[in-house]
Formats: C-alpha cells, structure tokens, sequence
C-alpha cells in the first residue's frame, strides 16, 4: 500500500527562530468537534463559544504561555469545535541566530502545547501537524486578528465545520 504524501505545511527556507508574527491553525483528531461548540443563532443571540474540557484544558496553557516564554506572546486566538487558530507574536530571544531544530520557536511551542494538553487529558487529540502563516505586514496582522474574532460567526461556512 503506497503511503499518501504528505504536503509540506512550513514556508521552505524560512528561518523559524526568527522574530515576527504568525498564524498557527491546529485542528483536533480526526477533525472531531471536541475542543468546544459554537452557541447562537447569529441573529439577535450572538455566537460565542462553549469550551469542554478539552477546550479549557487548552485554554488555562495558551493563558500560561507568557509564564513559560519570556519572548512570546499570544496576541489573539480562537478555539473552535475541531481546530484552533492562535495568532503569535515572536520578539529577539538572545538564541542563537543558527538556524536548527533547537530554537524553531513556532514548533517548539506548538509541540509543547500539544504535550501538555495530551498529558493532561489522557490522550491525544491533536493532528499529527499544524497549519501556520507568517504575518507580512500591519495589514495582513489586522486580516488575520479580525477572522480569529469572526470565526464563531462565520461557523457553519468554515472549511472545517462538521
């Protein structure tokens, strides 16, 4: 059985340790709606989301991360039913400048969060990857703020609604 070949998900090339902003997207396994629900019509009641357990799990350690990283933080983020969009923010973190595994920062955190959420929920309920962009420009940041906060009401249009 040919095994099906994955797409690489990170830019090519790109320095990771470096200081910036990115778009993370990490989505739950098998894409189950297990991290929270999205209650409300949209019309008079306005959609907010219901974290489970799973969701405050993740939630109480992406509030922690400022206690862990000293050069990150987490400028906005969503947790939506099977995914979670966190938009985070990178500043000059006196590591070494050369590239390698060490001191990618955005997989290192993303790793970590995965880690602790699994341990502390008993298994894992992440995808194998995540999804990330990096932030180009004040515009872009400002695209990329605004559809972490609309998220909830654009749900049931989401490519991952199920």
């Amino acid at each position: 059985m040919e095994l099906k070949t994955r797409k690489p998900t990170r830019l090519k090339g790109y320095d990771y340790s470096s200081t910036g902003v990115y778009f993370i997207t990490l989505c739950s396994k098998d894409r189950k709606p297990v991290f929270s629900r999205v209650v409300g019509d949209g019309v008079l009641d306005i959609p907010k989301i219901m974290l489970s357990e799973y969701g405050a799990i993740i939630d109480k350690h992406l509030n922690a991360t400022s206690n862990h990283y000293d050069y990150l933080s987490i400028d906005n983020y969503v947790i939506m039913p099977n995914h979670i969009h966190i938009l985070i923010s990178v500043y000059n973190n006196g590591m070494s400048r050369t590239p390698s595994p060490t001191n990618d920062i955005i997989p290192s955190f993303v790793s970590t969060l995965k880690r602790f959420v699994n341990r502390e929920v008993g298994e894992n309920v992440f995808q194998r990857s995540y999804i990330d962009h990096i932030i180009r420009d004040e515009k872009d940041f400002v695209e990329h703020f605004r559809y972490i906060e609309n998220n909830p009401y654009k749900w049931e249009c989401d490519e991952l609604f199920v």
